[in-house]
């Protein structure tokens, strides 16, 4: 199960890294995986809504475009969903991208870590043996210019790191992935926070780097890798 804010949920015209993903996990685990989620649209900006089903490959099946993502909602609020969408899904894996609207919005970087463990603990009530991809925040643009919320994304990805390794265990683990390699905002985002397919591919490659490297689930990420995009060795 996808779990993020604008950057996994995508608007109206995007690919996604879920997209990526797909692709990825259809070269390396055929047959052997289900995308699941109670969620399977895209943000539609002309009515500010979760309602577009204009994702720009049409083909991309309507199973495999499920999530549990949605513009502007964060750590704080997919908290309290993460249980019943467990749950109701029987999900087993979660590849969750989380943090910057609610480090721009909502909460510190402290309180937001608090939200982390709460999620993990719900999903756990869930599901005992969940297990995890937790990706750091991505600095945005906003990062750049303001050094008050730059510091503060610094701050809970240090915490955020504590939190993997102080709640993994072998029974239900929990992984940092790497923040995407060539990670570069001008190449990476089409608006300065948000992936452009360039940054589809780094996201996607970095979860998959992630589960190849600590689990052995998939392999290199070379689906569809663009030009100058790193792929998981």
């Amino acid at each position: 199960m996808f779990v993020g804010d604008s950057m996994t949920i995508g608007s109206a015209g995007d690919f996604t890294w879920r997209y990526r993903m797909w692709q990825h996990l259809n070269a390396t685990c055929a047959g052997r995986y289900r995308i699941v989620g109670p969620r399977h649209t895209l943000h539609d900006p002309t009515e500010n809504t979760a309602a577009s089903t204009a994702y720009a490959d049409p083909g991309f099946p309507d199973e495999a475009r499920r999530h549990l993502a949605g513009w502007g909602e964060g750590w704080l609020h997919m908290a309290p969903l993460i249980a019943d969408a467990v749950r109701g899904h029987r999900a087993d894996t979660l590849l969750v991208s989380l943090g910057l609207i609610d480090l721009g919005f909502y909460t510190n970087a402290e309180q937001t870590a608090e939200n982390v463990r709460h999620f993990v603990a719900q999903a756990r009530r869930a599901a005992p043996h969940i297990r995890a991809v937790l990706m750091p925040v991505i600095p945005n643009i906003r990062a750049s210019a303001d050094p008050a919320f730059g510091t503060e994304c610094t701050r809970f990805n240090e915490l955020l790191a504590k939190t993997v390794a102080d709640l993994s265990t072998p029974a239900s683990p929990l992984l940092l992935s790497s923040e995407p390699e060539g990670w570069e905002t001008d190449r990476a985002t089409y608006d300065g926070t948000h992936p452009s397919e360039h940054g589809e591919h780094l996201l996607a490659g970095a979860f998959a780097q992630a589960m190849h490297q600590g689990w052995g689930v998939g392999g290199r990420y070379t689906a569809g890798t663009p030009a100058g995009a790193v792929a998981a060795p």
